[in-house]
């Protein structure tokens, strides 16, 4: 393996992450369409809508061509819930990376360069609700390029999280995946992350029956300070 460093974000680096964050979204869609062909609804929708169509016209050809609509329109939406996601952050967070991650304490971007060039990503910021943001730090696009998957990378960059929020004094990092992101999902359960919600962001979440599993992981540092009240209290 390549020896690699871990640095904070840079302008120069712009394009490659926003590269790698689209492109490791956009994989998920075939997975998540063999999600969707498996459930039984879809069985039901897939056999029963081109049969009804052909006993009602008793044409094959209609029969078949509505099959292949139908198996077009759950391609598109395993994709689509990917691509809505993409498009959001470039609107939102991702859309100036400095600002959103680089501008005020409390938050940060790094990325992982191997070989002069940049092979991974993740980003930081206090949650949103106002009375939790000085106690958990969220976690967001963890990002890696396949070609340097399995090497250990993607763990350094969660490390290097974790680390950061023990220093600025964080209590819990927080983060949501889907339950489809497999890889990601036993890599955040290995180093500890808890399961503490489960939810779908969305109809289409639902329509597809992927949930969102929110983790959290209870910083050391934290779990020492509330073992003395839990003594106290017995």
């Amino acid at each position: 393996m390549a020896p690699y460093h871990i640095r904070k974000y840079q302008e120069r680096d712009r394009q490659r992450v926003l590269g790698l964050f689209s492109q490791g979204m956009v994989e998920h869609a075939p997975t998540t369409f063999r999600h969707i062909l498996k459930l039984p609804r879809t069985f039901v929708l897939l056999l029963g809508g081109p049969l009804a169509l052909f006993l009602v016209s008793g044409s094959w050809l209609l029969a078949l061509l509505a099959g292949l609509t139908l198996l077009a329109a759950l391609r598109f939406l395993a994709k689509y819930p990917w691509s809505q996601y993409v498009d959001h952050s470039l609107h939102t967070d991702m859309c100036d990376i400095t600002k959103s991650y680089l501008s005020a304490p409390g938050s940060c971007f790094w990325v992982a360069e191997c070989e002069g060039q940049v092979v991974g990503t993740v980003g930081a910021l206090p949650v949103e609700e106002p009375t939790l943001r000085k106690e958990q730090l969220e976690l967001f696009h963890l990002s890696m390029a396949s070609e340097h998957r399995g090497q250990g990378i993607a763990k350094a960059l969660v490390r290097t999280v974790l680390q950061f929020a023990r220093d600025q004094g964080y209590r819990e990092v927080t983060l949501s995946t889907s339950m489809l992101q497999h890889s990601a999902l036993a890599l955040y359960q290995r180093m500890g992350f808890q399961k503490t919600r489960q939810y779908f962001a969305n109809m289409t979440g639902r329509l597809a029956c992927i949930p969102i599993i929110q983790l959290t992981y209870q910083l050391p540092s934290a779990q020492v300070s509330q073992a003395p009240r839990q003594r106290g209290g017995l």
